[in-house]
C-alpha cells in the first residue's frame, strides 16, 4: 500500500486530496496547523482507518518516519481575507514551508507535487493566461504575500528538481469552489451564496466586469491524481476556462437563491486582477 503526505490538509483543496486518495487505498498522513483549517476537516477523514494526522507548521524542520511515495504541498492561506491578516506566515509557507517539504522530497525519494497558483500572474496583460506568461506582480503590495510566496515555491520546486534530481509537478491553480468550503472563506462564489442565503445584499467590488473562470473540486483533484501520476513536470494551468464575469456570477446566483437580493457595489480591492482565465492546452495534452 503506498503513502502518500498531504499539508494542508484540513483545508478546503487538502481535505479532498486526502478523501480521493484514501478512496483509492493509499495510507494517507495529512498535515496541518490549524492556522486555517477546519477540524471538522480531519473528523471526517479520522474515519479511514488509513488516515494519519500530525499537527504542524510546514514553515519549521519536518521530520516524518517511514516510507513516502508522494507528497502533495497545499499548506498555504488562500482566501485574501486570511493572507491579508497573517502576511508573513503566508509568505512562510510558501518559501520555508516549500523548502522544508522539497528536503523531505530529496531525502524520501518521493515525487512531490506543489500547489503553485493563478495568482503568479498577477493582474494579467496576456489573456487567456499561458504557462510560459511570466506575469505583472506587484512585489509589494497588499497581495504579495500569497503571489511572491508561490512564486518562490515554484522557483525552489525548479531549483530542486535540476540540483538534486527531485521529481517535482507544478500546478498553477485557477478559482475553485465546492463542498467544505468556509462560510467566513472570503472567496467570491462563497460570498456570494453565503450572503444570498442569509438575505444580505451581495457585495460586488468595482462595477463586476472583472472576470474569474471556477472550477469545481472534484475536477481539479482529478487534474492533480492525473498529474502526479504522469511524467509531466509542469508548470500546468488546471482550472476551467469558461470565463464569467462577477456581475454574472452574482446575478446567477440571485437568480437561483433569492431574486429580491439587493446587489451593492464596492471600490475595488487593491491589484484585483481585472481578468483571470487560464489556457489548458498543456493540460489537456500532457495529463
Amino acid at each position: 500500500m503506498k503513502r502518500v503526505l498531504v499539508t494542508g490538509a484540513a483545508g478546503f483543496l487538502g481535505s479532498h486530496i486526502c478523501e480521493r486518495f484514501l478512496n483509492e487505498n493509499f495510507k494517507v498522513l495529512g498535515m496541518d496547523n490549524f492556522i486555517t483549517g477546519s477540524t471538522y476537516n480531519v473528523a471526517i477523514l479520522s474515519k479511514h482507518q488509513n488516515f494519519e494526522f500530525i499537527e504542524h507548521d510546514v514553515s519549521n524542520f519536518i521530520k516524518v518516519e517511514g516510507e513516502i511515495d508522494y507528497i502533495l504541498h497545499f499548506a498555504s492561506p488562500a482566501s485574501p481575507i486570511d493572507y491579508l491578516k497573517i502576511p508573513i506566515q503566508t509568505l512562510k509557507v510558501g518559501s520555508l514551508g516549500t523548502h522544508n517539504l522539497l528536503g523531505l522530497a530529496k531525502a524520501k525519494k518521493s515525487v512531490i507535487l506543489v500547489a503553485s497558483t493563478s495568482e503568479v500572474y498577477g493582474d494579467p496583460l496576456v489573456h487567456p493566461q499561458t504557462e510560459d506568461y511570466w506575469g505583472n506582480v506587484n512585489c509589494t503590495g497588499i497581495r504579495s504575500c500569497y503571489d511572491e510566496g508561490k512564486r518562490v515555491a515554484e522557483t525552489l520546486t525548479f531549483d530542486y528538481h535540476r540540483q538534486y534530481g527531485v521529481e517535482v509537478r507544478v500546478a498553477r491553480i485557477f478559482n475553485t469552489h465546492g463542498t467544505r468550503m468556509l462560510e467566513n472563506d472570503g472567496r467570491v462564489v462563497s460570498n456570494f451564496i453565503v450572503q444570498a442565503l442569509k438575505g444580505i445584499p451581495l457585495t460586488i467590488y468595482g462595477d463586476g466586469s472583472q472576470t474569474r473562470s471556477f472550477c469545481y473540486v472534484s475536477d481539479l483533484v482529478e487534474g492533480f491524481i492525473r498529474l502526479i501520476n504522469g511524467d509531466y513536470i509542469g508548470p500546468v494551468n488546471l482550472g476551467n476556462p469558461g470565463e464569467y464575469t462577477i456581475l454574472q456570477l452574482a446575478q446567477t446566483i440571485q437568480r437561483i437563491i433569492d431574486p429580491t437580493a439587493e446587489l451593492v457595489f464596492k471600490p475595488l480591492p487593491q491589484d484585483d486582477p481585472q481578468r483571470r482565465q487560464p489556457d489548458i492546452t498543456l493540460s489537456l495534452i500532457h495529463i
